[in-house]
This record gives C-alpha cells, structure tokens and sequence, in this order.
C-alpha cells in the first residue's frame, strides 16, 4: 500500500486506557485498515520525527444486529495501532490532552 503518511494515520484513538498508555511512552492510534506494522511505523516516525520500537496491531470486526428480520451492521470494523517510542521520547502534540 503506498500512500502518504497522513493517509495511514487517521487520528489519535483519545481513551482511559491510551491516556494511561502514553505515561510509559505508547500512543494509540487508530490506522488505515489496509496498513501494516511497518507502514505505519514509517507513518508515525515521518508525521512525528521519533523513533518507533514497536507496533501492535488490533483489528476489530464489525458487529451485527436485528432489526425485525433485517441483519443490520451497528458498529464498523477499524484497525488500532499501539506505538512504541523510544526510551525518553514523547510525541508533543499529545502532552497537553
């Protein structure tokens, strides 16, 4: 998949757990759907200028519903990534939130 860097990176995924996260210097985000752990390691060391340890990957399925007889969908499948930076970098943009 070669697109750009902003295309790779959707936005910041802004939760409890990922506040917590990004003390020990790891940062959710949630990430083109077609992207793989080096795209998107390329993606954030490109937007953010560090230097990214690691990249975990959850992708999450779509759920279902009934509406009458109907399969309705509820929620739409994404792709999160968990980034690991490197001891003693931060990404400054999201110290403030």
């Amino acid at each position: 998949m070669e697109q750009n860097s902003y295309k790779v990176i959707i936005k910041p995924a802004n939760t409890e757990k990922s506040n917590i996260l990004k003390e020990v210097g790891q940062y959710t985000f949630f990430v083109d759907r077609r992207a793989n752990k080096v795209e998107i390691a390329l993606a954030i060391t490109d937007v953010f200028d560090v230097d990214v340890v690691r990249v975990r990957i959850l992708n999450r399925s779509q759920k279902f519903g009934r509406w009458g007889r109907k399969r309705v969908r509820r929620k739409i499948a994404y792709k999160k990534a968990i980034v690991t930076l490197a001891q003693g970098q931060k990404i400054e943009a999201f110290e403030g939130v």
